[in-house]
């Protein structure tokens, strides 16, 4: 292995708590020279504020070292030109995606493609109902998926991730999501070209044995588990079999197989 993919939440973090140990690997990774990414399925916030919040924790990342969804969609949707985009994001990451004119907060029709991200608590029924109705319109828009992550640990316990409410507009309007995050291919294939070397000498490493481990065996890459987020013991009964299992990110220095 000579590079890594590194999720956050979970890996790193777990809601406002740094794991313990995780500053350390982070900072071996950059005293060894190992290229590394930080992906997320995170739309709840833009990656200023991911960079700022790992500063909080001692661990250095740059901007362009975070992948999110949303700059994957804003960017697909610039060469990919679909009409104004009608967004069901935090209000932080819309400003991603403030040059593409997006439709106003109540628009009902005219979108050229819907882009759902997680909102958390501002999910209720007239929300996804509206998410609904312009994917009925005609002509029919794209549905853009940032990410497809089920659910998430927060301090407060599990959470519904935009997956689930993806998985809803796509089974009421018969639209199929453009995906843009984990477990899709192209997302981990942007990523691997961040890093600047083949995907075979790359590794995922992640608490969510689909979108992480599953998701990067999927796209070409080794998938490396950790037990702690989201991690339950069922994930090891899945049918998803990790290239390896750590305890958590502080194991990282002492497996790592690569040269250094």
């Amino acid at each position: 292995m000579r590079a890594i993919l590194l999720d956050l939440d979970g890996v790193l973090y777990v809601g406002d708590e740094a794991v313990p140990g995780a500053a350390d690997a982070i900072a071996w990774l950059r005293r060894h020279e190992v290229p590394h990414v930080f992906v997320t399925n995170t739309s709840s916030r833009p990656r200023a504020a991911i960079a700022a919040k790992l500063a909080g924790f001692g661990i250095e990342a740059t901007v362009d070292q975070i992948l999110t969804p949303a700059t994957a969609a804003a960017a697909w949707l610039r060469d990919s030109p679909t009409g104004r985009p009608a967004l069901f994001v935090p209000e932080e990451t819309a400003a991603e995606f403030a040059d593409l004119d997006p439709m106003p907060a109540d628009a009902e029709d005219g979108a050229g493609c819907v882009v759902v991200g997680d909102l958390g608590r501002g999910w209720d029924f007239e929300t996804l109902n509206r998410a609904f109705r312009l994917l009925m319109t005609e002509p029919r828009p794209a549905l853009v998926a940032l990410g497809m992550t089920r659910y998430w640990r927060a301090a407060d316990g599990l959470r519904l991730d935009a997956g689930a409410f993806v998985h809803a507009l796509e089974y009421a309007s018969g639209a199929t999501a453009v995906v843009m995050g984990k477990p899709d291919p192209g997302f981990y294939d942007l990523a691997v070209r961040r890093v600047g070397v083949p995907k075979s000498e790359v590794v995922m490493l992640g608490d969510d044995i689909r979108a992480d481990v599953d998701g990067a065996q999927q796209a070409g890459l080794a998938g490396v588990l950790v037990r702690t987020g989201k991690y339950t013991d069922a994930d090891l009964q899945s049918g998803v079999v990790p290239h390896a299992t750590l305890e958590s990110i502080a194991d990282l220095p002492d497996w790592w197989p690569g040269p250094c």
